[in-house]
């Protein structure tokens, strides 16, 4: 009897900055004193649970204004300058999880908005409307840079004025690409077009590694919330790699019956993704295989 293969991928789990985030409240749940975040750490049902049991207690952005005197986590999607201007009149104390990564692309937006700020000048962010990451970057502008998600939105802008093109950090690198040629298609010849790579590589050079990883298994199991837009664009690589991949949120998910009649089973997740969830997955088909 063949045995099946089942590998879980080392280069899927948490990024650097949900690592950081994570590690923060961890040390500060420690301490035994009140700790809230301003929104869920990570887009992961599962490790928003396991903080819970260990004391975090998850808030929105109404709450965060009712609170005073009170100490806040501020996880690593960053946020917009008005949040810290509500912590300084409410006395709150904030543990700053912001990724490195983000909080630079906040400082050189805010600057170019400072820089450039006549009717001729327009800053636009190619990312996912309404993200945590995006809100914060918009803003650094006051609210006046203009958001793209997709291609079909390039029409927000005006091309007889100057741009100035930044992205989301996780959002992909051939996205970008494709923003970036058609705006020089269309620009005015008059008007200036300057753009910024601001993708984050740590989750960039996941795509070329999760579409290997898809391309040499027979099924894969891609581990995620469903809440989390990295997790949904790598699903959407594994699927358009191996269309036998099936997106879990835990290993309750599983339907046992896919894993009969294949050789080879991967186990992979997103940045929002930790590792201990993967494993649970990994450890779980082991024992059906």
């Amino acid at each position: 009897m063949t045995r099946v293969v089942v590998e879980m991928d080392e280069g899927s789990g948490f990024c650097f900055g949900v690592v950081n985030a994570i590690k923060k409240a961890e040390e500060e749940l420690a301490k035994g004193e009140t700790l809230y975040c301003l929104g869920d750490i990570v887009h992961n049902s599962r490790e928003v649970e396991r903080l819970k049991e260990l004391g975090l207690i998850t808030i929105n952005h109404d709450k965060f204004k009712e609170l005073h005197n009170a100490k806040v986590l501020l996880r690593a999607h960053g946020e917009p300058p008005e949040t810290y201007e509500t912590a300084r009149k409410n006395n709150i104390e904030i543990i700053d999880a912001t990724c490195p990564v983000v909080l630079r692309l906040q400082k050189r937006i805010k600057q170019e908005h400072l820089d450039n700020q006549t009717e001729n000048d327009q800053i636009a962010i190619y990312g996912k409307k309404g993200h945590a990451e995006v809100l914060g970057l918009v803003g650094q502008t006051e609210g006046k840079a203009i958001v793209i998600e997709n291609i079909d939105e390039i029409n927000k802008l005006d091309f007889s004025k100057n741009i100035w093109l930044y992205s989301q950090t996780t959002k992909p690198l051939d996205g970008f690409a494709t923003i970036i040629e058609e705006i020089k298609k269309r620009i005015s010849p008059q008007a200036t077009f300057e753009y910024y790579d601001t993708i984050c590589r740590q989750v960039a050079n996941r795509i070329p590694n999760i579409r290997k990883f898809a391309s040499t298994h027979d099924l894969i199991f891609f581990v995620s919330g469903k809440k989390s837009s990295n997790g949904k664009m790598l699903f959407d690589e594994c699927r358009n790699i191996n269309p036998n991949s099936h997106l879990i949120e835990s290993k309750e998910d599983i339907d046992n019956s896919l894993l009969v009649g294949v050789n080879s089973i991967g186990v992979c997740g997103a940045t929002s993704t930790p590792k201990w969830l993967m494993e649970e997955v990994y450890n779980y088909i082991k024992s059906k295989v």
